[in-house]
């Protein structure tokens, strides 16, 4: 695999995506907020106007989270070639690939399997540094750093 532009491109949608459930998810509680004030149950429709608030304020702080993530994957640097490892860095190992990011979890990219950690995880605060043919050892297991996008 030789595209990190790939890699970058399917995490920064991942973020965006889910940024639209979001938006999507407020908008639906916000229109049953107001279905349900027009009813006139009583104590019922208080608990449920304030379940409702609940739900919407989760969904609020999980779309700031997801916004401020969204807008540090779009500042890492995204050269091709790095001699070193540092965030951004789409690293090559002996054991598979690895997206210095955040923590976004797996993917298939390119036929090939990518994972985004975070450079504040173990293994990626064991990475930053780090020069082809280095190894890395995390909980006993060892990387061989084999390129760096």
């Amino acid at each position: 695999m030789n595209c990190k532009d790939s890699v970058h491109a399917h995490y920064q949608k991942i973020l965006e995506d889910k940024i639209g459930m979001l938006e999507n998810s407020l908008l639906e509680l916000k229109e049953m907020g107001a279905n349900e004030s027009k009813s006139t149950a009583g104590d019922k429709h208080e608990t449920a106007l304030a379940m409702i608030q609940i739900e919407q304020d989760q969904l609020r702080n999980q779309l700031q989270d997801t916004i401020s993530d969204l807008k540090i994957v779009q500042l890492l640097p995204r050269e091709a070639k790095l001699d070193c490892i540092a965030p951004g860095s789409l690293i090559k190992t002996d054991v598979g690939y690895y997206y210095l990011s955040l923590a976004l979890g797996k993917a298939i990219i390119m036929d090939n399997q990518v994972i985004a950690l975070s450079n504040h995880s173990p293994l990626g605060k064991e990475f930053i540094g780090k020069r082809v043919n280095d190894i890395v050892e995390v909980n006993g297991r060892k990387y061989k750093i084999e390129a760096i996008q």
